[in-house]
Protein backbone atom coordinates (compact mmCIF):
# COMPACT_ATOMS: atom_id res chain seq x y z
CA UNK A 1 0.00 0.00 0.00
CA UNK A 2 0.91 3.68 -0.64
CA UNK A 3 0.25 6.94 1.02
CA UNK A 4 -0.57 9.86 -1.58
CA UNK A 5 -0.85 13.26 -1.40
CA UNK A 6 -0.41 16.20 -3.61
CA UNK A 7 0.88 19.82 -3.00
CA UNK A 8 1.66 22.99 -5.52
CA UNK A 9 4.74 20.81 -6.65
CA UNK A 10 2.98 17.50 -7.83
CA UNK A 11 1.93 14.53 -6.37
CA UNK A 12 3.55 12.48 -3.47
CA UNK A 13 3.77 8.51 -2.79
CA UNK A 14 5.08 7.50 0.22
CA UNK A 15 4.80 3.60 0.79
CA UNK A 16 3.52 2.14 4.19
CA UNK A 17 6.80 0.34 4.80
CA UNK A 18 9.10 3.62 5.06
CA UNK A 19 6.13 5.14 7.63
CA UNK A 20 6.45 1.96 9.48
CA UNK A 21 10.09 2.04 9.94
CA UNK A 22 10.00 5.55 11.15
CA UNK A 23 7.02 5.07 13.47
CA UNK A 24 8.76 1.70 15.24
CA UNK A 25 12.61 3.59 15.20
CA UNK A 26 11.03 5.92 17.03
CA UNK A 27 8.75 4.20 19.22
CA UNK A 28 12.04 1.91 20.12
CA UNK A 29 13.92 4.92 21.36
CA UNK A 30 10.94 5.72 24.04
CA UNK A 31 12.18 4.89 27.23
CA UNK A 32 10.37 1.73 28.81
CA UNK A 33 10.11 -0.23 25.18
CA UNK A 34 12.31 -3.15 24.92
CA UNK A 35 10.85 -4.53 21.27
CA UNK A 36 8.25 -4.76 18.69
CA UNK A 37 6.50 -7.93 17.85
CA UNK A 38 4.32 -8.95 15.12
CA UNK A 39 1.04 -10.62 16.26
CA UNK A 40 0.59 -12.86 13.28
CA UNK A 41 2.39 -16.83 12.98
CA UNK A 42 3.04 -15.58 9.14
CA UNK A 43 4.67 -12.07 10.04
CA UNK A 44 6.95 -14.14 12.88
CA UNK A 45 7.76 -17.13 10.61
CA UNK A 46 8.76 -15.05 7.85
CA UNK A 47 10.98 -12.69 10.27
CA UNK A 48 12.80 -15.39 11.61
CA UNK A 49 15.29 -15.10 8.74
CA UNK A 50 15.99 -11.66 8.24
CA UNK A 51 17.89 -9.34 9.70
CA UNK A 52 16.00 -6.48 13.07
CA UNK A 53 13.51 -4.54 11.43
CA UNK A 54 12.14 -1.32 12.72
CA UNK A 55 8.66 -2.51 10.60
CA UNK A 56 7.91 -5.65 12.61
CA UNK A 57 4.97 -4.94 14.78
CA UNK A 58 3.94 -1.79 12.89
CA UNK A 59 0.81 -1.28 10.92
CA UNK A 60 -0.21 1.25 8.47
CA UNK A 61 -3.57 2.38 7.59
CA UNK A 62 -4.18 5.61 5.38
CA UNK A 63 -7.44 7.19 4.14
CA UNK A 64 -7.29 9.67 2.31
CA UNK A 65 -4.58 12.16 3.68
CA UNK A 66 -5.39 10.30 7.49
CA UNK A 67 -2.98 7.75 8.75
CA UNK A 68 -3.50 5.03 11.80
CA UNK A 69 -0.69 3.57 13.46
CA UNK A 70 -0.83 0.42 15.02
CA UNK A 71 1.90 -1.13 17.26
CA UNK A 72 2.52 -4.53 19.07
CA UNK A 73 4.98 -3.19 21.78
CA UNK A 74 7.26 -5.57 24.82
CA UNK A 75 7.80 -2.82 27.54
CA UNK A 76 10.36 -3.31 30.18
CA UNK A 77 9.51 -4.45 33.74
CA UNK A 78 8.25 -2.00 36.68
CA UNK A 79 7.81 1.05 34.20
CA UNK A 80 4.23 2.79 34.07
CA UNK A 81 2.43 1.58 31.31
CA UNK A 82 0.40 4.32 31.06
CA UNK A 83 2.99 6.71 30.48
CA UNK A 84 5.38 4.96 28.21
CA UNK A 85 2.24 4.49 26.04
CA UNK A 86 1.78 8.40 26.42
CA UNK A 87 4.92 9.08 25.68
CA UNK A 88 5.06 6.32 22.50
CA UNK A 89 2.26 7.95 21.22
CA UNK A 90 3.09 11.34 21.31
CA UNK A 91 6.39 10.41 19.68
CA UNK A 92 5.50 8.56 17.01
CA UNK A 93 2.54 10.65 16.09
CA UNK A 94 5.04 13.41 16.14
CA UNK A 95 7.56 11.98 14.09
CA UNK A 96 5.28 10.32 11.34
CA UNK A 97 2.94 13.41 10.88
CA UNK A 98 6.94 15.66 10.11
CA UNK A 99 7.52 12.87 8.01
CA UNK A 100 4.59 12.49 6.02
CA UNK A 101 3.09 15.89 6.05
CA UNK A 102 0.06 14.29 6.52
CA UNK A 103 -2.23 14.42 9.74
CA UNK A 104 -2.12 11.32 12.28
CA UNK A 105 -5.61 10.83 13.46
CA UNK A 106 -4.52 7.62 15.57
CA UNK A 107 -1.62 6.03 17.15
CA UNK A 108 -3.13 2.55 18.93
CA UNK A 109 -0.69 0.77 21.41
CA UNK A 110 -1.31 -3.40 22.20
CA UNK A 111 1.20 -4.28 25.00
CA UNK A 112 2.37 -7.45 24.24
CA UNK A 113 4.17 -8.89 27.36
CA UNK A 114 6.99 -7.55 29.80
CA UNK A 115 10.67 -8.28 29.62
CA UNK A 116 12.32 -8.31 32.94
Amino acid sequence: MFVKTSNAYGDITIDNNAIAVVAGFNALECYGVVDLVSRSAKESFGEMFKSRSFARGVKIESVDNHITVDLNVILKYGVSINAVCDSVKSTVKYSVEKFTGMIVDAVNIKVIGVRV
